[in-house]
């Protein structure tokens, strides 16, 4: 399986002939110049929550492809008044895709939409199929609930998790979240894309080796095996 980074929250992966677009804040993004929408062509888009940094290409993409929006019922309803079609999806909840389960589990953040439309509660989600299952953790601060990442699946190949801080957790919580969620592999997300969240790339690392763990910082448009 390969994922690609597009900055800040967003991903592309191929997923058992599906591709798989995760919130898209490209066309905003200095850090993203090089990454043209339209060559995306996904299949389903993942919403975690309603900021404009997770949200913003999803229209002008869905609509370019006639993708699905999978999110929470409340940003699901709002991109349904704009003729996107959607899968509505609630904290708890799981559904089986034709790409594979996924499950909306919980998020400690704050989620609303760019026109200021309540956005619900913000999320993340486990992924899996019989031979692979992966956690996005969107926007979130540490959170005891982490714990129950490993119910769901046993053995994670890999978790995105933010490492930014200020908003979000940072690399020394990101750490204790991946003993929480039993996963050594991790692609970090929500760096760099502007000062507030700018990190030492080799310090995180560092800290993560030193945890027994692997850190993966991708470039802009990165594409990376799995």
């Amino acid at each position: 399986m390969k994922i690609r980074f597009l900055g800040q929250n967003g991903f592309v992966f191929d997923f058992n002939g599906k591709t798989i677009l995760v919130d898209p804040f490209i066309s905003a993004n200095p850090l993203a110049i090089d990454i043209n929408i339209i060559d995306l062509n996904p299949d389903y888009i993942l919403v975690t929550h309603g900021h404009q940094d997770h949200v913003l290409d999803v229209e002008q993409i869905a609509k370019a492809n006639n993708s699905t929006v999978i999110s929470n019922y409340e940003i699901v309803s709002w991109f349904g008044q704009k003729k996107i079609s959607g899968h509505p999806m609630n904290h708890g909840g799981q559904w089986k895709f034709d790409f594979g389960t996924v499950k909306y589990v919980n998020a400690v953040h704050s989620s609303v939409l760019p026109d200021g439309t309540y956005g619900g509660n913000p999320g993340g989600f486990v992924i899996w199929d019989d031979n692979i299952c992966f956690y996005i953790a969107g926007d979130t601060a540490l959170t005891w609930d982490m714990k129950l990442i490993p119910v769901t699946c046993p053995t994670l190949d890999f978790a995105i998790l933010p490492v930014g801080d200020n908003f979000t957790m940072g690399v020394d919580d990101a750490i204790i979240c991946s003993d929480f969620i039993e996963c050594n592999n991790i692609v970090g997300c929500h760096y760099d894309t502007f000062g507030f969240i700018e990190i030492d790339h080799m310090e995180a690392k560092e800290k993560f080796g030193l945890a027994g763990k692997t850190l993966h910082l991708l470039d802009v448009g990165q594409t990376m095996d799995i």
